[in-house]
């Protein structure tokens, strides 16, 4: 009798086990029924559609993997739009900054082989003519120098060197060129060598641009250069006492082709700040910079020493 028992109880417990498997199988074939079909839908691109799990769902890792890569797709196919985007803007900018200029060289040209202007009037429109042909060329050398940079084109050929005499020579070429612009200069060097793994061409173009920008559109007339020991890293600082730069367009200076409406900033081509940040970070270094409107901007640029 309890041999009966016993093997009643067994096979009621067996039977309770078969159909709870049953429904936890009916489940799992109805939940991979919705994977199938979120899956499907995910292919076809609505990268929006999500799968739900409850913690006790045998498919919760399998959900929580797909959400993840809906999600990863989904930012990607985000940053390709606004990058497409961006390239259409910089593509509308770079065809106005390319044909204003040029048309107004062409007509200035015109004007000179067309005997339009003659005497010192015409000497005048070739001096003006030369000075556009001279902004064109910069600014097309700056364009391919910021597409090679964001193609990750640029070759760099990083040693070791003193940077405090790598400035020394690079400031040198400019002392004539401030001077011939009423600059006033104060230039900070140490004796002792700050050693840094640099590559000499990026960094001339690094201070080059730098110097330029100030010279260009500060509208100020003191331009001051600083090198100061900071721990394990090097600390330049440029500043120039110029009209400065607003808050709201701080922030922005060194994204490729911005331009702001302040006067530091409205007749240059928008390359020379983006180029030089993405240098500096090529070193590994950064720059912050700091302007009051009125007052002056200074940039600092920090490197780490070499070991």
């Amino acid at each position: 009798m309890n041999m009966n028992f016993i093997l009643f109880l067994i096979l009621c417990i067996s039977l309770i086990c078969i159909l709870l498997l049953s429904v936890k199988l009916w489940q799992v074939h109805e939940h991979l029924s919705v994977i199938k079909e979120a899956l499907e839908d995910i292919k076809l691109g609505n990268l929006n559609r999500r799968v739900l799990a409850r913690d006790n769902d045998m498919t919760k890792q399998i959900c929580y993997d797909i959400n993840s890569i809906a999600l990863h797709n989904q930012m990607q196919l985000i940053q390709q739009q606004q990058s497409e985007a961006a390239y259409k803007r910089l593509m509308t900018s770079l065809s106005h900054d390319v044909k204003t200029p040029l048309a107004s060289l062409v007509g200035y040209l015109e004007a000179v082989t067309q005997k339009l202007v003659v005497g010192e009037e015409k000497d005048a429109y070739i001096q003006i003519a030369t000075e556009k042909a001279y902004k064109l060329k910069d600014f097309v050398e700056k364009l391919f120098e910021w597409v090679k940079l964001d193609a990750g084109e640029q070759v760099y050929h990083f040693e070791k060197y003193d940077v405090n005499e790598l400035t020394r020579n690079i400031v040198a070429d400019w002392i004539p060129i401030l001077e011939s612009n009423c600059f006033k200069y104060d230039i900070d060097i140490p004796e002792t060598e700050f050693t840094i793994n640099i590559d000499i061409h990026a960094y001339a173009r690094i201070i080059n641009n730098l110097f330029q920008n100030i010279l260009t559109h500060s509208k100020g007339d003191k331009l001051s250069l600083q090198i100061e020991n900071s721990g394990s890293y090097v600390q330049i600082t440029i500043a120039d006492n110029g009209t400065g730069i607003s808050a709201s367009n701080l922030p922005h200076i060194f994204e490729r082709m911005y331009q702001c409406d302040d006067s530091r900033l409205t007749n240059g081509n928008g390359l020379g700040l983006s180029i030089v940040k993405e240098l500096i970070n090529a070193h590994k270094g950064s720059i912050d910079v700091e302007s009051v409107l009125g007052m002056g901007t200074k940039f600092t640029i920090t490197f780490q020493k070499a070991l």
